[in-house]
């Protein structure tokens, strides 16, 4: 485990200091161009040809979506922080498990069964959590990166929307599932 922790804790110092410098580059090109640094100057120059290219589908998209392509830095700062953030969470969550999975294996058969139930229901919430969020967002449902959380949460909601009444425009099957979830894993965790 000290090595897991200080792997975590080398990512946080290092996404920390990328996400600065990424801070500074980001501010210097968006001065660049808003013309607060003179164009012809040459670090503007050095931008334009080197910093620019990597900032270019960012802006693409900012401008599809009604944006300023002026304001493309900052996104690229939002878009590195998340990533960031991202990485962090996903090494500290990797971090837990193996932490779990060797308390769980100290335990027998019973720790890793108890491990792999929570695990089970983890993955169901997961599903409800994604399938939620992406009906938020104007995606495919049926992209290959949102049909997993489909396939796992429809024979959990199916079920429930013909127990569970709808208020007005919102349906709150995904609401309940979650909490029914919670409650399961811990009544078979606990009975373990």
């Amino acid at each position: 485990m000290p090595a897991l922790d200080s792997i975590l804790e080398a990512a946080r110092v290092a996404t920390l200091f990328v996400v600065a410098v990424f801070a500074v580059i980001c501010a210097v090109d968006w001065a660049v161009r808003t013309r607060r640094i003179n164009a012809f100057n040459p670090v503007a120059r050095y931008f334009r040809s080197t910093i620019d290219p990597f900032i270019a589908p960012i802006e693409r998209r900012v401008v599809r979506a009604g944006g300023s392509p002026t304001v493309a830095p900052w996104w690229a700062l939002v878009a590195a922080a998340i990533g960031g953030i991202l990485l962090i969470s996903l090494l500290g969550f990797l971090r837990n498990q193996v932490l779990f999975a060797s308390l769980a294996a100290n335990e027998g058969a019973t720790g890793i069964f108890r491990l792999f139930v929570i695990w089970t229901f983890a993955i169901l919430r997961l599903a409800l959590f994604v399938r939620v969020i992406s009906s938020w967002l104007p995606v495919n449902p049926f992209s290959p990166w949102l049909r997993w959380s489909f396939v796992l949460s429809e024979p959990i909601l199916r079920p429930l929307r013909q127990i569970v009444p709808t208020l007005g425009p919102v349906d709150i099957t995904p609401i309940v599932a979650y909490f029914l979830l919670g409650f399961a894993a811990r009544l078979i965790v606990g009975a373990l």
